[in-house]
């Protein structure tokens, strides 16, 4: 097939002359639409100390991610996607953030978030314990304080929301110890090392004395009715509950200490949620933000997780991340209208994934869909088919994982539809087979606004994201 042969060697040819047909028309599609309204990030005072933060982490949400989402929200508004802005892309201030863990050049969630929350990189797979030092936490071992004891020995409330099960990886880095990040109930406690009472994550947020006051997000399987008992039985001003329409009956005015448990384990998709069983990442924020900052206390600093977009990641679905990336953004949107010029807000990732976008696709092209080319590079080749097509002459999507769960691509494959690659079930091909798709390695980015966010800029370690929290809080 000679377009199949000669497409590629010619495209750079092409794209001098797809330059002068976009100058003689004027460049039609222009990256700002007239007349739209573009979000302001807050007014803030640069070098006053800020009272609050909110730190968001897309679980996953590498830069590949960022760019997708930012084309995907844009479709669904009826845009051609490109020139569509996301609620935190009017942070002046921004940053690359390297992701390795102390032994690991691709990380996992653990070892990210204990080094963006108690500032220190460590081992993967461990949170709050630093490497060569095992067991800290457990008994009398004491580790470096997390981010919860810090800012409530600064005076200031602690919120942790994640779509994610509240004991998973990185909502746990808020607030507890752990050699293995697995170690979420009870019975996840090895019995070799009972003897060094270390405590699952439950029963850590559980304790009397946790330094949290708000939690909301699945995962009740991981606790005991006698652990949801010692929380609610703790103060008088405590509350378990475990369904949306409790959350939905609470007034966050009240300031109640509030454990929210929705679903056994994790939150369910966002493109599967209920919305009358679980409440959706923007109305958890939009009551955090509410609850804590009525308190008569020094501030507040919450802590908000995408995590369920790692996992559509993992299982190979652009779809479903995209849609939780989707809800990420409007609880970013959330937090920007509600919070005052005293908070310091930070969107960041703990880690990307080994997902692709490419294949010289046109202008606003379904970014779900089989890579299309421009009409005049359809003209240019004489195609009688908009489809760009591979070696096998068959065509491909935007959209691809290194490794993973989807099909490996082979001569007998099918020829791909658009109707199949634009199901929300669909599993993109993939390179490498894989029963889960994995992490990628490379930097992710970091916005800030508010009180402290000029200290985010250029190339960071992640480890730095603590101490940029604590210089804004003026915490020693």
């Amino acid at each position: 097939m000679a377009l199949e042969n000669s497409l590629f060697k010619r495209f750079l040819t092409l794209s001098a002359f797809s330059l002068t047909m976009l100058l003689a028309n004027g460049c039609e599609k222009s990256n700002n639409v007239a007349g739209e309204k573009v979000n302001k990030s807050p007014e803030i005072t640069a070098s006053a100390p800020a009272k609050n933060v909110i730190l968001f982490i897309g679980d996953g949400m590498g830069v590949s991610t960022v760019t997708t989402g930012r084309i995907f929200i844009g479709q669904e508004m009826g845009k051609t996607g490109e020139e569509h802005v996301l609620s935190f892309e009017n942070f002046d201030n921004v940053a690359l953030v390297k992701t390795y863990n102390t032994n690991a050049q691709v990380p996992d969630s653990a070892g990210t978030a204990t080094a963006i929350m108690s500032g220190y990189k460590t081992n993967i797979g461990t949170i709050n314990v630093e490497p060569g030092k095992e067991l800290q936490g457990c008994g009398t071992i004491e580790g470096r304080p997390t981010l919860a004891q810090t800012a409530a020995r600064a005076g200031k409330s602690v919120g942790i929301i994640s779509s994610a099960r509240i004991t998973h990886a990185t909502p746990a880095a808020m607030f507890g110890y752990a050699d293995s990040r697995s170690w979420e109930a009870d019975k996840d406690i090895p019995a070799k090392i009972d003897r060094f009472n270390c405590r699952s994550l439950a029963a850590q947020l559980t304790d009397p004395g946790t330094p949290v006051n708000l939690a909301l997000g699945g995962g009740a399987k991981e606790f005991s009715k006698t652990q949801t008992e010692q929380w609610a039985s703790g103060s008088e001003n405590r509350l378990y509950i475990e369904t949306g329409e409790a959350f939905a009956s609470l007034d966050p005015r009240d300031g109640q200490d509030v454990l929210g448990l929705f679903t056994p384990s994790h939150l369910s998709f966002e493109a599967d949620r209920d919305p009358k069983a679980e409440p959706s990442l923007s109305e958890m924020t939009a009551f955090a933000i509410d609850n804590l900052a009525m308190r008569e206390n020094e501030g507040y600093v919450l802590m908000v997780e995408a995590g369920r977009i790692d996992h559509a990641h993992h299982g190979g679905n652009a779809y479903r991340a995209l849609k939780d990336f989707q809800a990420f953004d409007e609880a970013i949107a959330t937090a920007v209208r509600k919070a005052g010029d005293d908070t310091l807000i930070l969107v960041t990732a703990d880690h990307s994934h080994v997902f692709t976008m490419a294949g010289y696709p046109k202008r606003g092209n379904p970014i779900l869909g089989l890579v299309q080319m421009s009409e005049t590079m359809q003209e240019q080749f004489g195609a009688d088919t908009p489809y760009m097509p591979a070696k096998d002459g068959k065509p491909y999507t935007t959209l691809g994982y290194h490794n993973g769960p989807g099909d490996v691509r082979n001569p007998d494959s099918p020829p791909l539809t658009d109707n199949m690659v634009q199901g929300r079930d669909y599993r993109q091909q993939t390179a490498i087979a894989l029963n889960d798709e994995t992490h990628s390695g490379e930097d992710v980015p970091l916005y800030a606004t508010g009180p402290g966010a000029d200290r985010v800029k250029g190339v960071i370690e992640q480890d730095k994201i603590h101490g940029i929290m604590m210089k804004a809080m003026q915490i020693d």
